[in-house]
Order: C-alpha cells, then structure tokens, then sequence
C-alpha cells in the first residue's frame, strides 16, 4: 500500500486525474450489486487494459521528466567575453585629480565613481595606501551621463590609459585583483591582465540571464611570481574579501536608510562629500536628493528582508564588526594581514569608509571593537603606507 501511494505521488498530476475519473465512473453502478453480468466484466476487462496502459505510461512519462530534470544543461554556459581596449574615449573633465608625491606606478588611471559607493571606496582605498595617482569622474547616479560611453553601466570604472588605447577595467574586485597583479608581478602590463579576468554569461536555475567575472578575487601572476605568494595566507585573504562583498556590504544600506529622516541626511552628506552643488546643476542635484533618499528607504526595506537582517538592523551589523575584529584579535595582529594590512583589510575599510558621516558609522564606532582597527587603517591608507611596496 504505502509503495502505492509513493508512486502515485509521484504520477504526473493529469495521470492521476484521468485514473481516478475512470476508476469511479467504472465502479460507481456495480457498487451495489452482488453479480455481474458478461458485459459488465468485459466492461471491466477493459477497463483492467485501459488502467495499466495509463499506469505504464505514467510511470515511463515520470522516468522521462526526471531523466530530463537531471540532464546536464550543456547550454548553461553560452558566452565568454574580455574587456576590450577603446582606441578613444570622450573627453570628460575630471571632477578631482589625485596626484600623490612619489608614485613610481607608471599608471594613468581615471576613476568613474559615486564618492559614496562601498565598492568605489575600495578603489580608493586600494590605490590611496600604494600611494597611486589618479583623477576621478563623479558620476550622476540618476543620469549617469559620463559613462554612456560603456558597455558596462555600473561603477566603478577604472579607466587605464596604455600604448595600445584605454584599458577599462570592470567590478571593484577585478579591479583591485588586476593592479596587486600589475604591482607584484614586472611581467605583465595591463591590457595582459585585463583578459585574465574574462566575463561569463550563464543562465542561471531560474532562468535568468547573468555575468560572473572569473578569477576576481586572484592574482593572475606568472609561475615566477607566484612560487613567493604563501597559499594559505591568500585563501585566508580571498576569504575574508568575499565575507566583505557578499555578508558586510549588505548591511549597510538597510542601517544607513532606516528611516527617512537617516535617508536624507545620508544624500546631503552625499552631495557634500561628492560635491555635487560644483559637478551638477542645482536642479539635478535636488533630484538626486529626495528622490535618491526616498527610492534608497524604500529599497532598504527590500534588502533587509533579501538578506535576512535581524528587526533591528543595527544589530545585524554590530554582529558582522565584531565577526571582523575577532578574527583579527584571534591572530593577535594589528591587521587581518599581519603587522601590514592586506586586500582584506583595504576591502573593509572601503566598505566602511563610504558611510563615514552618517548615523549609522557613529553608532557602529560606539558599540563595537572596531575603532581601533578603522582608525590605524586610515592612517595607513592617507598617509600611502603601502608607497614603498610599489
């Protein structure tokens, strides 16, 4: 009985529609009678033949369904693209220019960017500690004029300018991978490393078209160079830059637009830090504003849930500062890389520093451990501690 009912559960819905209408249309007039005649066990005799015929392809239509279910999907994977180089770009002036004193990169970098964006933080924070030169093009996150120009319609782009044309490159984690490749490895020049890092597009289970970047949180360095990388000291590092990307970031903009009141006061210390009243028109500025403020509260509401954030969401990331300054505490160092800090470090510290003047950074400072960590942190990366490894 019970391998009866485990298969009939697992009968195709209309299969076992059709068996159970003809089974009680068959029966229901002899339900009461003691004798059958001949035509009605003939009735029955093929009955008998038409519920074994739906029952065997009931059973070889559900073997099929589950055959095809677990096929592999050779089309999941359709396309492999790398960057390409612009052999021009439109001109735009730069909104700041950062030149640093001593910067033996060889780069000419420009940055496209929202001052407030954790993932353009960790640009910045990348190329401020090795002491980098670079301009930056603040970009309007309504209009997002100053990149139409790219394919790729996010920031950051960090734009290097090399012999062959312009070099974008793409995502703050492939960016950041791509110059620690160029820093710690002579061999290579940008627009080699760049392909390193090509962009797949797969479909994912729900049908969904998508991009992953490959190889983002490594370093694509030559045999030479990478026989004096410790592996154990760069799983630890890509650990730790993943928990800053996938668990970290998506607490902040819950805790930042919490309220409307926190919302606004968020954009107007956007607009002064990325100085929008000079970048744009008085008009766009307020647009980006209040609307900006009032779509970020709403979309708030949707990532807290997305994410699985406690009711009170400060305390989703009060728990994620302290996950961070345990494990530093654990290997008894200033930094998650030791007595300097490493990518990790300068992931973290970016993704923090883009909340710096709101509510949220305040509270975060005086209910956790983490301000002795962040504080050594911005000293290194203003004052471009890690120059002399360039």
């Amino acid at each position: 009985m019970l391998k009866t009912m485990s298969f009939s559960s697992r009968m195709p819905l209309f299969a076992r529609f059709m068996c159970r209408n003809i089974f009680e249309e068959s029966i229901a007039p002899c339900r009461f009678r003691k004798y059958s005649t001949k035509t009605e066990r003939v009735s029955r005799g093929m009955f008998s033949i038409g519920l074994t015929g739906i029952t065997v392809g009931a059973l070889v239509g559900t073997g099929y369904s589950i055959h095809y279910m677990n096929k592999p999907r050779g089309h999941i994977i359709n396309e492999e693209t790398t960057i390409p180089i612009f052999q021009d770009i439109p001109k735009i002036e730069p909104s700041k220019s950062v030149k640093i004193l001593g910067d033996r990169s060889g780069l000419d970098l420009t940055l496209f960017q929202y001052q407030t964006c954790p993932f353009c933080c960790k640009v910045r924070a990348f190329l401020d500690y090795y002491g980098i030169s670079y301009d930056i093009v603040e970009v309007d996150p309504v209009l997002r004029q100053s990149i139409k120009w790219s394919p790729y319609k996010k920031v950051p782009i960090l734009v290097a300018k090399t012999d062959q044309g312009y070099q974008p490159m793409n995502d703050s984690t492939m960016i950041i991978s791509a110059l620690a490749t160029y820093l710690t490895d002579t061999n290579k020049d940008i627009p080699d490393i760049t392909k390193c890092f090509p962009s797949i597009t797969f479909i994912d289970d729900d049908g969904v078209k998508r991009n992953e970047i490959m190889n983002r949180y490594f370093l694509m360095l030559s045999n030479q160079s990478s026989q004096l990388v410790d592996e154990k000291y760069s799983n630890e590092e890509r650990k730790w830059r993943k928990w800053a990307d996938n668990v970290l970031v998506h607490t902040l903009s819950p805790n930042v637009y919490r309220t409307t009141d926190e919302a606004l006061q968020a954009f107007n210390w956007f607009s002064e830090i990325g100085e929008w009243e000079r970048n744009f028109p008085t008009w766009e500025r307020y647009l980006i504003i209040y609307v900006g403020a009032a779509a970020m509260w709403l979309i708030g509401k949707r990532l807290k849930k997305r994410h699985g954030l406690k009711d009170d969401v400060r305390q989703s990331l009060y728990d994620e500062c302290n996950t961070w300054t345990r494990a530093i505490t654990a290997k008894g160092t200033p930094y998650m890389g030791g007595d300097k800090p490493n990518l990790a470090d300068l992931a973290v510290y970016g993704v923090l520093s883009s909340i710096e003047g709101c509510r949220t950074f305040k509270d975060i400072l005086e209910n956790t451990k983490i301000q002795r960590w962040y504080n050594s942190m911005q000293k290194a990366v203003t004052h471009h501690h890690g120059a002399r490894f360039v």
